[in-house]
């Protein structure tokens, strides 16, 4: 599971990008904490950190048990899909909103081919 470890640590990798684009974002646009409020830009910059962490648990999960049941390769290789299209999803965002949606169906599908895997690896035990 050493290509996974990678894959995993990648994924922190993104997320924690995200939350530093966040805090960026915050100081960039003067607006101190707590406040969610400012230009469409910092918002943009809070609603990516936001939705990257409501997408961890529906690809952390995944890549471990498509690693435990189909292979550390698939796991690996679906746990790097997904960071490439959360990187997708927030540069997108970050230039207009409206072209965040590649990304985002790229991160799903990556999210559902390891769900998919771990089903392939539980009915092969």
């Amino acid at each position: 599971m050493l290509l996974t470890a990678w894959a995993m640590l990648a994924i922190l990798g993104v997320y924690f990008w995200t939350g530093v684009m966040a805090g960026y974002a915050r100081v960039k646009y003067k607006v101190p904490a707590p406040s969610m409020e400012g230009p469409a830009a910092f918002q943009s910059a809070q609603r990516v950190q936001a939705n990257t962490l409501e997408q961890l648990p529906i690809v952390i999960v995944p890549l471990w048990l498509c690693a435990n049941y189909l292979g550390d390769t698939w796991a690996a290789a679906g746990g790097l899909l997904w960071c490439a299209g959360r990187i997708a999803y927030a540069l997108g965002y970050y230039r207009a909103p409206a072209q965040r949606e590649t990304g985002f169906i790229v991160g799903m599908l990556a999210s559902a081919l390891l769900i998919g895997g771990t089903v392939v690896g539980l009915l092969m035990q």
